[in-house]
């Protein structure tokens, strides 16, 4: 602890526990024996091989057919024959996996093993929800459980390595990829963040049923402006410090193998390229001793940029700045040793940057045995088994979120009811396996209708209404619109007429979010609304379930429909848990990761907002912080989440109100069920630091717990605030703890008003 800087009575304090010394030495811990044959390695490998292991190869043939004769495939084929790849990504199964393997191992001069890779997001070929979707359950048990499924089956089909998790923090609901990550919040982030390397890594990564995990994107991708993919870059220092760097902190600790660098310019530097993120910070300030991999092409993408002049100086660029891998860019393959030669670069960048490469196949046990995850008999017993089916199933129920429940319409009644089932993704099998599902085959989700039609009781009336989607769309095609054709609405009308309670399924098609899948605008696509309002008038008793992939604005619904349940885009046993919700065998407990606006005019809006100089409007004159057109507050906030049952809040107990500077702040709060039967809720605690050297957020997420209780039970929960959770990253980028005065907040959502104070002393 050491006193940087005096202000009158307030005193910072920088803690070395920021980076907890024991921490770091556990990243930097190498295993002497893999070293040592690292190093021997080394010592036989030509500059071409070298760089070879820092060249990724997308998959270009059918392995096991005859090698490719003419254009980039031979020339690929040629390059893996040399031993001048590294790594495959996209190569899939046991049989293709293994053939690629043994050129690499039996044909080439060293016999270095491939790490192969795959875009295992949410599944590999058995789909749990989108990620997004995984942290509306705050459940870090089941989302580090849904990791270990995906990495049980990406394993036995031969796969050693995920691109995941995504951990990029995201604020603006337009940017397709918010589907990817876990929202808006650093320290719920921070906390899946673990879990997911935790689930795909294991406590033992050469173990066969393990795969390395990448976090990516580094760093502040999901700040991209206007919320257009690709797009550049540009926040302060304090944002890039407590809000994106804190989750890949934490996977770092973790033990995370692997980190993935970012498409955009952070400023005016593109990651691919930046030396502070990569060199300073991760591997310098953090200890990392895995190692980073470019996005696709990112490297040439610094030409486009306008920060290298041609693919020479990209090379020498990203490999100066610590990018060890080049996915799919042909830079360094071509570049990079003459680069070497030429005295541009010197060779112990290599060796560092091949090191760290070697070092994960040496941990996935690759060197003892290049083909033990090319196991015929288990990649038939795992993929698509019963367990993790079960798995999947018991994830999607846990993160769909009640977001209204009007005069208590859900749960449905069981029997002696009409139930119409209105609308296009209510039978949809493939929309609900959302974006980013590569290894999944097309219509392979549980329906809705299919779900709904396993409840015998009541009569279930369907009708798909107009389309809301023309044509089949695909992770490469823009989903196209139907904007036109109303057929279909006129029979979802008189079929509504003839039900007890409608239910609608609308939303988004599950391929319009995702990577490149940028919207400016926020509500029901399509013709949507209108099928909506024309059922609304002829039956209100709606039941409105949503897929979607990123927060929507559906001000109109909230204000008509009754019940609103948000499904997000829940893979493969969509139907199952959104049927056993929808009747009350399972009562939810999600609560939103993301804050959903009143319209896309409000969006970036986020919980952890600032105050600014004039934040009320005591005098109700205009000159204010606020929309003219619209309440400024969003339409559901950040936590939110409703149940079948209700939960009441006692008062906020401290141990004590004042506190000195490294004591832990001692919290706890009575949870009681009040209604009528069991449920789950995930009780919040939020801090605000009044004043500091640099202004902090109206509240800051800082600890939370899942509790489940029977009727009329009670408990007490206790959180500890401690140095870890009450400083902050000053703009240099040291983290700070200072003396002064506290609010904390315990309740069921961001905006709870349950609070006490104390004061932190010297």
């Amino acid at each position: 602890m050491k006193i940087i800087r005096t202000y009158s009575l307030l005193i910072i304090v920088l803690l070395s526990f920021e980076n907890s010394r024991a921490q770091q030495l556990k990243n930097m811990k190498k295993n002497p024996e893999i070293e040592q044959k690292i190093q021997a390695l080394l010592t036989r490998m030509t500059i071409e091989e070298k760089v070879g292991q820092m060249n990724q190869y997308n998959g270009f043939w059918d392995v096991t057919g005859p090698a490719p004769e003419g254009g980039s495939a031979e020339k690929k084929y040629e390059h893996l024959r040399k031993g001048w790849v590294g790594s495959m990504l996209t190569v899939r199964g046991v049989e293709q996996v293994k053939a690629v393997q043994k050129i690499a191992v039996e044909d080439t001069r060293l016999g270095i093993p491939l790490i192969i890779g795959f875009d295992v997001i949410h599944g590999y070929k058995t789909l749990s929800p989108i990620p997004l979707a995984e942290a509306a359950s705050w459940d870090l048990n089941a989302i580090k459980k849904s990791a270990e499924m995906a990495a049980a089956e990406a394993s036995a089909s031969g796969i050693n390595w995920t691109f995941g998790p995504m951990v990029d923090i995201s604020r603006d609901a337009r940017w397709g990829r918010s589907m990817e990550g876990a929202g808006e919040d650093p320290f719920l982030g921070s906390k899946i963040a673990v879990a997911r390397v935790q689930g795909f890594q294991g406590d033992n990564l050469s173990s066969p049923n393990t795969i390395a995990a990448c976090a990516k994107h580094f760093a502040a991708y999901g700040f991209s402006e206007s919320g257009k993919e690709y797009n550049t870059v540009d926040i302060g220092t304090s944002t890039l410090h407590n809000i994106v760097l804190p989750p890949f902190k934490a996977a770092v600790d973790a033990g995370v193998r692997t980190l993935m660098n970012s498409f955009n310019e952070l400023n005016g530097v593109p990651a691919t390229g930046n030396v502070y993120l990569q060199r300073d910070i991760l591997k310098g300030k953090w200890g990392f001793n895995g190692f980073v991999i470019s996005d696709w092409a990112s490297l040439n993408e610094m030409i486009t940029w306008g920060h290298a002049k041609n693919k020479r100086e990209a090379a020498r660029l990203a490999a100066l700045a610590g990018s060890d891998m080049d996915m799919e860019g042909y830079v360094y393959i071509e570049e990079l040793a003459q680069l070497v030669k030429d005295g541009v670069i010197k060779e112990a960048i290599l060796d560092d940057a091949v090191a760290r490469i070697l070092r994960i196949k040496f941990e996935l046990g690759l060197f003892d045995d290049p083909y033990k995850y090319c196991d015929e008999n288990r990649e038939k017993e795992i993929i698509g088994s019963k367990k993790v089916h079960e798995a999947v199933l018991d994830m999607a129920k846990k993160s769909i979120v009640l977001l209204k429940n009007q005069n208590k319409i859900l749960p449905l009644k069981k029997e002696g009811q009409k139930i119409a089932l209105i609308g296009a993704l209510a039978s949809d099998k493939n929309s609900p396996l959302g974006s980013w599902r590569i290894a999944a085959e097309n219509n392979t989700a549980v329906s809705v209708l299919e779900g709904m039609q396993q409840y015998k009781g009541n009569e279930l009336l369907f009708e798909k209404g107009p389309d809301f989607f023309i044509g089949e769309s695909n992770f490469l095609q823009e989903v196209k619109i139907n904007t036109t054709d109303k057929s279909g609405i006129k029979e979802a009308i008189e079929t509504a007429k003839k039900a007890d309670v409608v239910v609608m399924v609308l939303g988004e098609n599950g391929f319009q979010s995702g990577e490149g899948r940028s919207r400016t605008e926020l509500d029901l696509p399509a013709i949507q609304q209108e099928l909506l309002e024309e059922v609304y008038k002829v039956n209100p008793n709606i039941v409105l379930v949503l897929n979607n992939g990123r927060p929507l604005s559906i001000n109109w619904a909230d204000k008509h429909i009754p019940a609103i349940v948000e499904a997000w885009h829940l893979g493969t046993e969509t139907g199952n848990a959104v049927a056993q919700v929808l009747y009350g065998d399972y009562n939810p407990s999600g609560k939103l990761p993301m804050t959903f606006p009143r319209n896309v005019g409000q969006v970036p809006i986020y919980y952890n907002y600032k105050n600014t100089g004039r934040p009320t409007n005591k005098d109700n004159n205009v000159f204010w912080s606020h929309y003219s057109d619209v309440e400024k507050t969003p339409l559901y906030p950040f936590g939110y989440g409703l149940s079948y049952t209700t939960f009441e809040y006692s008062d906020i107990k401290l141990s004590e109100t004042s506190f000195k500077i490294g004591d832990d702040v001692n919290v706890s709060v009575t949870l009681k069920n009040t209604g009528k039967v069991t449920g789950k809720e995930v009780v919040q605690l939020y801090i605000r630091d009044l004043y500091a050297s640099v202004t902090r957020p109206v509240k800051e997420l800082k600890g939370f717990e899942l509790v489940e209780l029977k009727p009329n039970e009670s408990k007490t929960i206790h959180f500890t605030l401690n140095k870890e959770t009450l400083g902050f990253y000053n703009n240099i980028g040291d983290y700070v703890i200072e003396s002064g005065e506290f609010e904390v907040f315990v309740g069921g959502s961001s905006e709870t008003t349950n609070k006490a104070e104390f004061n932190l002393v010297d």
